[in-house]
């Protein structure tokens, strides 16, 4: 079993050792720079949010941002954008078609929000070329049960786009996240190809009861497992299990350049599940590292 990248340095070499081209990360962010700046100053207060510090590791410009990804061997990514209120989806979802149309790496992404217009502005993005979508619930406060969102769900469902969705109640509970609320838009939209980010976060029991339930919901990897949220949000003692029966509906994602630690440190988690349960191991590794959000991305 190979274990995992000592460094960042070393993530390239280690990748390469899995006999894979490189990776695809499935949730990362790219943002317009006043958006990115003001991300960074809420980050800046986390002692006052989350009671502990949070120093963003990769607090560079956005070109070296870029010229980090490479130098890690991230072949393709998805630069998520999301709103916290009314009147930026749009905008967002432009930036980032944009932005995926001069990165040729990043992947067209969009985003949306329960306001009037939601579903033929998420309609106008596919045909623009989005491959996925963000929703996230946490932060932009809304109820993801809203009657102005049934079309865009139903869009997605029907395209068999992902949607990368932040609906646990990690970091912290919202108006509207845990996984109850979330079911209850699957339930209405079955064939919905749903991402749940940072594994839905602390609820991870209840992710893979609703795996179960949902042949098309998937989990991604952002944080989830890395010493600074183990912490917080200790994984559950089945969990290796727990994955060996979902082992091809797991995707990579690091949450990069937010996050306060390596990028390699991440991989070294999921490195370690691998290694954890005879059932998993490298070819775990290859189908979470790229095959399947390669695939799920249609890139």
């Amino acid at each position: 079993m190979t274990p995992g990248p000592a460094s960042d340095a070393d993530v390239a070499r280690w990748t390469a050792s899995l006999g894979l081209p490189g990776l695809v990360d499935l949730h990362v962010h790219f943002l317009p720079k006043p958006v990115m700046d003001k991300v960074w100053a809420y980050f800046d207060r986390a002692s006052t949010h989350y009671g502990t510090a949070w120093p963003v590791h990769y607090r560079t410009s956005e070109e070296d941002r870029l010229e980090t990804l490479r130098s890690l061997g991230v072949r393709r990514f998805a630069p998520l954008v999301y709103p916290h209120k009314p009147g930026m989806a749009e905008w967002l979802t432009s930036w980032a078609l944009e932005f995926a149309a001069r990165v040729p790496d990043a992947v067209p992404t969009g985003t949306f929000y329960p306001e009037p217009g939601a579903g033929s502005a998420v309609d106008g993005a596919l045909r623009a070329g989005a491959r996925v979508f963000k929703a996230h619930v946490q932060v932009g406060a809304y109820d993801p049960r809203d009657e102005l969102l049934k079309p865009v769900w139903g869009a997605l469902a029907d395209a068999g786009v992902p949607v990368v969705v932040h609906c646990g109640h990690g970091p912290l509970p919202g108006d509207f996240t845990g996984l109850p609320v979330f079911e209850e838009v699957l339930a209405r939209h079955p064939k919905l190809t749903a991402v749940l980010a940072h594994a839905a976060m602390p609820e991870f029991e209840a992710a893979f009861d609703l795996m179960a339930k949902y042949p098309r919901v998937h989990l991604d990897t952002t944080m989830v497992g890395v010493p600074f949220v183990e912490e917080m949000a200790p994984l559950p003692p089945d969990w290796t299990a727990r994955l060996a029966a979902f082992a091809d509906r797991v995707v990579l994602g690091t949450d990069f350049p937010n996050i306060p630690y390596s990028y390699a440190t991440q991989l070294q988690a999921i490195a370690g599940w691998a290694a954890a349960d005879d059932r998993l191991g490298e070819p775990f590794l290859r189908a979470v590292l790229h095959d399947t959000p390669l695939r799920l991305l249609n890139a």
